[in-house]
């Protein structure tokens, strides 16, 4: 694991958690539900994308409904403006799939592909960067990476399985953001009880990458 000693709290909060949920759907309807699921589970960070129509105002309902332990994000953020908005709403930490974003005033985890990418997002001062989409690089990649850049901290999300999530912690690693195959169709009206069932799986992943 990561050393949280230098990071922000919140960051230091998603590196305890090892998984941050990303809830994307066509509209935020079903976030709700969906979250007391996921954090009964045990997993405490949830990144709500604003593609998906009221993310907003499901940021501002998650913030109102869920412990403060629970570190409640802002995906897919793009601009200046996407990120403002976001945090009014009560976002606590920025994540986007690219950067070159300004300063912003609550931890921003912009997103990298390449080896120059990561260093550059590193030396901008992101206390945590989003390789993205790391699904068709595997934990190999995120190794190799890590080999000349230990220091830096990665957060591998796109295209990651449950099943993968060990790997990529065991890679380096400090969390793996997991969508899709973590939400499944719960926030569309699915089953919460194999949402529930995903995310033990997920959590118990953690716990065994780091055992």
């Amino acid at each position: 694991m990561t050393d949280q000693l230098s990071l922000d709290p919140v960051s230091a909060a998603i590196a305890e958690c090892g998984l941050v949920a990303v809830l994307r759907a066509p509209t935020a309807d079903g976030f709700s539900a969906v979250a007391d699921v996921l954090v009964a589970a045990g997993v405490t960070a949830l990144e709500v994308t604003l593609t998906s129509q009221g993310a907003l105002e499901a940021i501002s309902g998650l913030r109102r409904q869920l412990p403060d332990s629970v570190v409640i994000g802002a995906g897919t953020i793009l601009t200046d403006e996407d990120a403002k908005a976001a945090v009014d709403a009560g976002a606590t930490f920025l994540v986007s799939p690219v950067s070159g974003l300004g300063p912003q005033p609550v931890p921003f985890y912009p997103g990298a592909f390449s080896p120059t990418e990561v260093f550059a997002a590193h030396r901008a001062g992101a206390p945590l960067i989003k390789l993205f989409p790391a699904g068709g690089l595997g934990p190999g990649y995120l190794k190799d990476v890590r080999g000349p850049l230990p220091e830096v901290r990665i957060m591998p999300t796109g295209g990651i399985g449950l099943d993968d999530i060990a790997k990529w912690l065991s890679a380096g690693a400090v969390a793996v953001g997991v969508g899709g195959p973590l939400i499944g169709d719960a926030a569309t009206g699915g089953s919460l009880t194999a949402l529930a069932a995903r995310a033990r799986h997920a959590v118990d992943a953690v716990s065994y990458a780091r055992s």
